[in-house]
């Protein structure tokens, strides 16, 4: 049976049989991968806390028809310790992991961008150095970049008139110019938009001294944004705090 290696973030993982587990992997080489952990769920697994979610892991994996499996793992940086002992903390990654599987869609297309955001996105996490909603967002933005879906912060969306502009429109693809204006679109501050340009360019500096009621409107719209260019809404955004 072929193997190979690869490091990778643990996203989810399910109960399979009595004593397995199915994980599902963000792997840097290899995309989405899923694979079957034998008797993970014992009390003598080899494997131990290593294949839980937030999980930073070098793996080796067995080749399987339908799914691989995992002969080994070692854990490269242990997040879900520090993750999971703070609710916001966890609330927000746990938005991370599911928008890097919804965006990574297709099994075994190597997406090393959206693995890399992902680990610094959850290693700032773990680092405390900003809020989480704040590292979050900033997550967001730079992964929908990634994907094709940056939003026109400055920009008229449609027309390419320079801005600053005060209607932003997710469907549209971000700001308005008023000739370009369509029905629904948001009204947000002027500070709102420079903060999201902030968090997609990870100004730090900006981000970090933006006051409560524009990281509010700022964390709206990016939820709206997430969800069109998604098609539907993440399972785990309704569970996020105010910070």
């Amino acid at each position: 049976m072929p193997l190979y290696s690869d490091e990778a973030v643990v996203l989810r993982t399910h109960k399979l049989a009595e004593a397995d587990r199915i994980i599902t992997l963000l792997t840097r080489e290899h995309g989405v991968v899923r694979a079957v952990a034998r008797g993970v769920r014992r009390t003598s697994s080899r494997f131990g806390s290593r294949l839980e979610p937030f999980t930073h892991v070098d793996l080796q994996l067995a080749v399987g028809r339908n799914l691989d499996t995992v002969t080994q793992a070692e854990t490269r940086s242990p997040f879900g310790s520090v993750i999971s002992a703070d609710y916001d903390r966890y609330t927000a990654a746990s938005v991370m992991l599911e928008t890097a599987e919804r965006l990574v869609s297709e099994e075994r297309q190597p997406s090393v961008q959206q693995y890399l955001l992902l680990v610094g996105a959850l290693r700032a996490m773990t680092a405390g150095e900003h809020r989480p909603g704040d590292v979050l967002d900033s997550f967001l933005l730079r992964s929908l970049s990634v994907a094709g879906y940056a939003p026109s912060l400055s920009a008229c969306a449609s027309c390419g008139l320079e801005g600053p502009h005060r209607a932003f429109s997710p469907a549209a693809g971000g700001s308005l110019c008023t000739v370009c204006r369509v029905p629904g679109s948001a009204n947000p501050a002027g500070e709102t938009l420079t903060l999201m340009g902030a968090l997609l360019a990870g100004h730090w500096d900006v981000v970090d001294v933006a006051e409560q009621r524009h990281r509010k409107e700022s964390r709206g719209l990016v939820a709206a944004y997430v969800s069109w260019h998604l098609e539907r809404g993440l399972r785990s955004l309704p569970h996020l705090s105010e910070t």
